[in-house]
């Protein structure tokens, strides 16, 4: 009897049927080798010995589309970072605010920003390390320039520019802390985020309010 031929190679009935149908039925996930006389880690349970073993879904593309556990882990890493350089740079601003701004209102709202940032980092720090996250000492080079341009400013020039920076600045760390709340890898990343995108909410609303109190037209560049 002639031998059925797949995709120009003939096959035995056997095992390679078997795998044939196994493929047809599965997730479009890329097949590894198995070692000879063993099985790769990613292999389905069960796999017949000396065939192509079907990986996990989760071995081949962790949490997120696409991604791997490594590559996901890497993401969690980078968002601690971030975070953690952000919250500095926010403390650093509201204390250039103690010393720039004539307004009791919107030094109220930097010493806020100071206590509750200062407490992110505190929350996070713990996290970093077990993940041997480096904890960041200096700000970012953008909030570097920032900074800069605000020390040229002062009274309520200084205070227009300090609240729309911050109203933007919070909207997109929101943007960030709940895209890793609700798709990070880590769990005690995760729940960090969660945590601190509720503070962020809160920092965005109050400056938000102070804006309208204070008159600045967030339109406006």
């Amino acid at each position: 009897m002639k031998r059925p031929a797949v995709q120009g190679k003939t096959v035995v009935h056997g095992s390679a049927l078997l795998l044939f149908g196994a493929i047809c039925i599965a997730p479009p996930f890329v097949l590894t080798q198995s070692s000879a006389g063993g099985q790769s880690p990613g292999a389905a349970v069960g796999s017949t010995p000396g065939t192509t073993p079907i990986p996990s879904p989760e071995d081949q593309l962790g949490n997120m589309g696409g991604m791997s556990a490594a590559q996901q882990a890497a993401i969690d890493k980078i968002f601690l970072k971030k975070a953690m350089q952000g919250s500095l740079a926010e403390v650093q601003l509201g204390e250039l605010t103690l010393q720039k701004s004539n307004n009791d209102q919107v030094k109220q709202f930097a010493r806020k920003m100071i206590d509750d940032h200062t407490k992110l980092n505190e929350q996070m720090k713990p996290i970093a390390q077990q993940l041997s996250v480096e904890i960041p000492t200096e700000v970012s080079k953008k909030d570097k320039s920032l900074m800069s341009k605000m020390q040229g400013l002062s009274g309520p020039a200084y205070d227009q520019a300090y609240i729309k920076d911050t109203v933007k600045g919070h909207k997109e760390d929101l943007s960030s802390f709940q895209m890793e709340a609700s798709r990070g890898h880590d769990p005690t990343v995760k729940d960090a985020a969660l945590q601190g995108s509720k503070t962020i909410s809160e920092h965005l609303q109050m400056a938000q309010q102070l804006a309208k109190d204070q008159n600045v037209d967030l339109a406006k560049k």
